[in-house]
C-alpha cells in the first residue's frame, strides 16, 4: 500500500515539511520555475534568514533542490518527491473511502447522496 521508494523517515520528513503554509507556498511557486532564494525571500515578511531556513527543511525532505548560478542559489521543486507525496495522500484517500464503505455495509445504510451545492 505505501510507496516503497521512501523511508518512514522520510515519509515524515516529507509531510512534516509540508505541514508549514510557507513551505506549502514555496514548493508551489518553485513547481512552475525555478527560483532564487532571494526573490523567494522577497515575497514573504521574514527575513532572508528565514526564508532560508524554509528551504533548508524543504531539502533535507527532498521537496525542493537548490543550485549555484552565479551569486544567486537558485531553488526548484523534485517533482519526483512531490510526485510520491500526492501518491501516498491518494493511497490514504483509498484508504478511508473503503473503511468508510466498509461501514456503510456493515450498518446496512444506502450510501449517503451528496449535498447538491456543497463543495467538493
Amino acid at each position: 500500500m505505501v510507496v516503497q521508494t521512501l523511508s518512514e523517515e522520510q515519509i515524515d520528513r516529507v509531510f512534516q515539511a509540508l505541514a508549514d503554509a510557507t513551505r506549502r507556498h514555496i514548493v508551489g511557486r518553485v513547481v512552475s520555475s525555478e527560483c532564487s532564494v532571494s526573490a523567494l525571500a522577497r515575497t514573504y515578511p521574514m527575513s532572508f534568514a528565514a526564508v532560508q531556513k524554509h528551504v533548508a527543511v524543504l531539502e533535507r525532505a527532498h521537496l525542493v533542490t537548490k543550485h549555484r548560478h552565479g551569486r544567486e542559489q537558485l531553488v526548484r521543486a523534485n517533482i519526483a518527491t512531490v510526485h510520491l507525496a500526492a501518491q501516498l495522500l491518494d493511497q490514504l484517500e483509498t484508504l478511508w473511502r473503503g473503511r468508510v464503505d466498509r461501514m456503510v455495509d456493515i450498518l446496512g445504510q444506502p450510501h449517503p447522496e451528496p449535498i447538491e451545492g456543497a463543495a467538493s
